[in-house]
């Protein structure tokens, strides 16, 4: 291609808006093009890096045994709320209505419509297992677009989803769309982790991501130091902690404790370590609107040093039958107003004072002694606290795992990771099948819902990923799988007849052998040029310039700048050897 051919709207300046180096890179080298809040147009150059990285997820796809498919961008609202996702996805998902009045809604997933498909064409077990998978577009109604392609409301997602007759098959499905997905990132040159995660509004038993590590990331993973751990921080689990030295021994009595309403303030007044308390945290959970419920207070205790995990906190409570949409913070008025006096709250009589329904305990407080909590009562403090005494107690991991917490594998120490989270797969069961009645007929003979699974990889969001991770000041640096062009050959002097004539023949010998090469031969100044190869990114620049003279060119690796001779003799084939080597 030729650069003065090829639309590339190269700029100096920097978009207002733009925060991150990916946005800022993207728009200025003539990738993306924004055109709304959350909406960018990809012009040539975004096409093209886009149409490499699905060629990538595609060959890996294809290779495992999914077969692609497109779905409807717009699906019937009637589906959504078989599933119960119309209301309970949230603002996200953008509804309408069409001249008859016949809701819609924009999909930002299918699980629906795929399911409606199997299930209108798989009557029995032989016809499985089944993966059918989609690169096609997206619409998230995000509240807060920002970062470009990063967070934006329309973008490009490939999502498969798979039909099994029973668990076994889902699991065996799983591992195998984990080593497709270890492939594709492995593909495109990326350092990532796989992290155990939370299902989140898409639901099901289990559930993985894939992150690219990137300081820009908005993600907070834990890593293990030692071993491959790592998880997303609402996932992560953690070893026993280590009791400190010196418990509080004591025989079980009240303490009267006049102002001590913090757990440091307790600590402090008993001399001990905050490990030894018992910290009570109260929210209020928030129902779906259709269910009738009124929202209500509900209780979580853990150790005076740990902080609760909210996603896991949620999840702990619905587990228990709460089935909420969300947890939010509980005002001392009513907390007040149920009898409880806060900074004075513990488990003793707690059920029969408030009449909760959820009370939950972190697994890391199971049966332990030696402990110091609230006597729900102002000003009085209980010691000598035994909770394998109490009965009936619900006991979940609801506490936020912290760096040199030990790995739940190894025990190696963990730590603090940001990342980009670019693909995620869930066991979904039978969640979607049963709601829709999806059904198929089994070895007896009998209908049983199908088990499904779901992966999702967001194809556009590799884009500002794979900047992040590897572009440096001046510029993009996309990997070898993803770079806009293998080769930029830029003529120093355009009016120079050699230069010309050289650079036009290396050109179209190395077009001919299949090589992705750019010709800059535009009538400019050379520092001009190779500012826009900079931006751009090709992987190499071939100088042509007054080394010509002498029987030599300059080649610029785009990763690192460095800089190297090549001979004119033999340079084809030496080219052609370096861009399969690297």
């Amino acid at each position: 291609m030729l650069f003065s051919k090829m639309f590339i709207p190269t700029s100096k300046e920097t978009p207002k808006d733009a925060v991150l180096k990916s946005h800022q890179f993207l728009i200025r080298a003539g990738f993306i093009h924004q055109i709304g809040s959350g909406i960018y147009n990809f012009l040539p150059l975004g096409k093209k890096v886009l149409d490499k990285i699905s060629g990538v997820v595609r060959k890996e796809m294809n290779q495992s045994g999914a077969q692609e498919i497109v779905m409807g961008f717009v699906t019937p609202a009637d589906i959504w709320k078989q599933s119960a996702r119309y209301e309970k996805y949230g603002k996200e998902l953008l509804r309408f209505k069409d001249r008859k009045e016949n809701e819609f809604v924009l999909g930002p997933t299918h699980e629906e419509s795929v399911t409606e498909i199997i299930k209108s064409y798989v009557k029995s077990y032989k016809q499985l297992p089944l993966n059918l998978y989609q690169l096609h577009l997206k619409f998230r109604d995000e509240l807060r677009p920002r970062f470009g392609l990063m967070r934006a409301r329309e973008f490009v997602m490939k999502d498969a989803y798979s039909f099994h007759a029973d668990k076994q098959d889902l699991e065996r499905e799983f591992a195998n769309m984990e080593k497709t997905y270890r492939n594709i990132f492995t593909s495109l040159g990326l350092d990532f982790r796989v992290v155990e995660a939370d299902s989140g509004a898409i639901g099901g038993s289990g559930s993985k991501e894939f992150v690219v590590l990137a300081d820009c990331g908005e993600d907070t993973i834990v890593i293990c130091e030692e071993c491959e751990y790592a998880a997303n921080i609402e996932a992560t689990k953690r070893f026993k902690r280590t009791e400190p030295e010196n418990p509080p021994k004591a025989s079980f009595a009240k303490f009267y404790t006049p102002g001590v309403g913090t757990i440091e303030k307790l600590a402090d007044f008993f001399k001990v370590d905050e490990f030894f308390t018992i910290k009570a945290v109260v929210r209020k959970a928030i129902f779906d609107s259709s269910s009738g419920k009124e929202p209500e207070l509900v209780y979580f205790f853990l150790r005076g040093d740990d902080e609760l995990e909210m996603t896991k906190a949620l999840n702990a409570i619905n587990k228990m039958g709460a089935d909420a949409l969300e947890l939010v913070d509980a005002s001392v008025g009513e907390i007040e107003n149920v009898g409880l006096k806060p900074g004075f709250i513990g488990p003793y009589a707690l059920k029969n004072i408030t009449q909760a329904r959820y009370i939950v305990f972190d697994s890391d407080l199971k049966d332990e002694r030696d402990l110091i909590c609230g006597a729900n009562e102002a000003d009085y403090h209980f010691v000598g606290v035994d909770l394998s005494s109490f009965e009936g107690l619900v006991y979940e991991d609801i506490a936020m795992v912290k760096p040199g917490h030990q790995c739940p594998h190894c025990k190696g120490k963990l730590g603090y990771k940001k990342g980009i989270e670019v693909g995620h797969i869930f066991k979904l069961g039978q969640k979607y099948s049963q709601a829709l009645g999806a059904v198929f007929l089994d070895k007896d003979g009998k209908n049983m819902p199908f088990e499904m699974g779901c992966y999702g990889i967001g194809v556009s969001r590799l884009l500002p990923a794979i900047l992040e991770q590897k572009s440096d000041e001046k510029g993009c640096v996309w990997t070898k799988a993803s770079a806009p062009f293998d080769l930029s050959i830029i003529i120093s002097n355009t009016k120079d007849v050699e230069q010309n004539r050289f650079a036009h023949t290396i050109y179209e010998d190395l077009q001919g052998a299949g090589v992705d090469v750019l010709l800059d031969e535009r009538d400019l100044r050379f520092g001009a040029k190779m500012a826009d190869f900079e931006l751009i990114g090709s992987r190499y620049a071939l100088i042509v310039g007054k080394s010509l003279a002498g029987g030599s060119v300059e080649l610029i690796d785009r990763q690192n700048l460095q800089k190297q001779d090549l001979k004119i003799e033999g340079l084809f084939e030496e080219i052609v050897a370096i861009l399969k080597r690297d």
